[in-house]
Order: C-alpha cells, then structure tokens, then sequence
C-alpha cells in the first residue's frame, strides 16, 4: 500500500514548479515530463495533473511565473539602462524561467495569468523607452524600444549559453551591459 506521501504533499504545486525548474535548468524543456516530476515531488503520477492539466499547462504556469517575477525585477529601475541590467541579471538568476517564457509554443498564449504577467512586465519595460529624452528614443519610441529589447535580450541570451565566457573574461557582465547601452542609448545621466 502507499504511503500517505503519495496522495498528501503540503504544496504539491510548488514542489513540480520547483523540480521542473530544476529539469529546465540542467536539461531544457524538452525533458520535463508530468510523471518523472511526480516521482521527484514523491507524489502519484497523476497528481501534477490536478494542478497543471498537462505539460502545456505546467509551462504555463512557469511563464506566468517567470513574467510575473521578471515585472517585479524591472519595477522602480531608475533608466533604461538599469532596467536592461536587471534584465540581464534576472535571466542569469532565473535562468530556466527564462527560457519558457521566450518560447510561445510551449505555453498557453491566452492564459489569463500568464497575459496579465506578461502585460505588466510589457509596462515596465516601455516605462524605460519613455523615460528616455527625446534625443534618445528618436522619432519612433517602439523602434526604440525594439532595439533596447534586443539588446538586453541578446546580451542575455549569449551570457546565458556560455558564448560571452571569452570575450567578457573576468569582467563584470552587468558593467559591460552598462557599457553596450551607453553606447547606443543617450540618458541625462550619459549627457
């Protein structure tokens, strides 16, 4: 007979979030499957699908997740280069997360959670394009932010994948962000 563990587990969501980070994380999410995270949360294998549906659901709810904490990080930068720091810092602490959220197929595009998640760290994200003097945003501030975003993004996502081990060497990664945007964005603070 089971043990009372298999059926009773003090937050059996949280338990498969965190062991599917942990999946993501050292294996990407083409290795996340209900039943292995079951058997690592100590629980039957169909217990995750009380909270999650299926796979879809439960990368889902880490994109939902993922922006949520993402919208959090930006919240209060004081420009847009900082807030291209913290995004660059928050895809290297949540590394897993990140991945999710940046490939649509693998979620639920018309979750109600994972659209107000997105939403607001949509927000916080154009607060740095318009905080930026006009001189810096130029004629068009979506085109601005498109290219505020693709840096941050890329400079992320190269970090992430190991391809600025060489030329970043012992430097700092948020210093040398810091760098690249000066470069291209002019704040009051770069005047």
């Amino acid at each position: 007979m089971s043990s009372d563990r298999t059926y009773h587990h003090g937050d059996l969501r949280r338990a498969v979030l965190t062991a599917a980070l942990d999946v993501i994380r050292t294996e990407g999410p083409g290795a996340l499957s209900l039943r292995d995270l079951a058997r690592r949360a100590g629980v039957s294998h169909a217990a995750p699908a009380h909270h999650f549906k299926d796979r879809t659901g439960l990368l889902t709810a880490i994109a939902a997740e993922g922006y949520g904490l993402f919208a959090d990080a930006l919240a209060d930068a004081p420009d847009l280069r900082e807030r291209g720091v913290r995004y660059v810092r928050f895809a290297a602490g949540h590394p897993a997360h990140f991945q999710v959220m940046f490939q649509p197929e693998l979620h639920r595009p018309d979750d109600p959670e994972l659209l107000a998640a997105k939403a607001r760290a949509a927000q916080a994200l154009r607060a740095g394009v318009t905080g930026l003097p006009a001189e810096g945003r130029g004629d068009d501030p979506r085109l601005a932010g498109i290219a505020a975003w693709s840096l941050a993004h890329g400079y992320a996502t190269l970090l992430l994948s190991g391809n600025l081990n060489d030329p970043l060497g012992d430097r700092n990664p948020e210093e040398v962000f810091r760098s690249l945007a000066r470069l291209l964005f002019t704040t009051p603070e770069s005047s």
